[in-house]
C-alpha cells in the first residue's frame, strides 16, 4: 500500500464521533448500513483519509470534506447522476472538475454543494464522485465553465489504496 502512510483503528470513543459525522454529511443510517459495533480502521494518505468500515474502504476525507468512496456502491448508487460523454472521461479520470459542455444529462434533484455521482453516458458506471457548484436546474441549464467539483475518481490515489484493499479480501 504504497500511497498509505499510515494505517490504525479507531478508539471506541473516535469511532461514536466518526459515525456521528457520517450519518450528518452523507444521510446514512450508521446502524442499518454498518452494524452497531462495526470495526474502523483509518488509512492516512498524503492528501486524506480512507475509512474502512468492516473491512471495506466506504468513506473518504480529503480537504476538510467527507464523501463516499467509488467502492461504497449501497450509497453512491443514491446520489444524484451527471452523465458525461465519453469525450470527458479521460480528463475527468484526470482528477479534472466537471465542466457543462460535457454534460449530456442530469438525474436527480440537488443544491450546491451536494455530492453527485459521475457517470459515463456509454457503460453508467461511476468513474467520480463530486460535489455540485449549483443547485440541479442550474447546473441542468448551464452548457459551459465548471459545474461540479471532483472531489475522487477512478485512478485516483484514494481509488488506488481502496482498490487494493479489496483485492486482498478477495484472495
Amino acid at each position: 500500500m504504497s500511497a498509505a502512510t499510515r494505517r490504525f483503528p479507531l478508539r471506541k470513543n473516535d469511532r461514536r464521533l466518526f459515525l456521528d459525522r457520517v450519518s450528518t454529511k452523507l444521510g446514512i443510517n450508521t446502524e442499518s448500513m454498518f452494524g452497531s459495533k462495526p470495526q474502523i480502521e483509518v488509512i492516512e494518505m498524503s492528501k486524506g483519509k480512507i475509512y474502512v468500515v468492516n473491512g471495506d474502504p466506504l468513506v473518504a476525507e480529503s480537504e476538510e470534506k467527507m464523501f463516499p468512496t467509488l467502492q461504497f456502491e449501497e450509497h453512491v448508487s443514491h446520489l444524484p447522476k451527471v452523465v458525461v460523454d465519453m469525450g470527458a472521461v479521460p480528463y475527468i479520470c484526470s482528477k479534472a472538475d466537471v465542466m457543462g459542455p460535457g454534460i449530456v444529462e442530469i438525474q436527480g434533484e440537488f443544491e450546491p454543494k451536494s455530492l453527485v455521482t459521475i457517470v459515463d453516458v456509454k457503460n453508467r458506471k461511476p468513474i467520480a464522485v463530486a460535489e455540485s457548484i449549483y443547485d440541479s436546474k442550474t447546473a441542468a441549464t448551464s452548457k459551459k465553465g465548471k459545474l461540479f467539483r471532483n472531489l475522487h475518481c477512478v485512478g485516483d490515489e484514494i481509488w488506488a489504496v481502496a482498490k487494493e484493499i479489496e483485492d486482498r479480501r478477495k484472495s
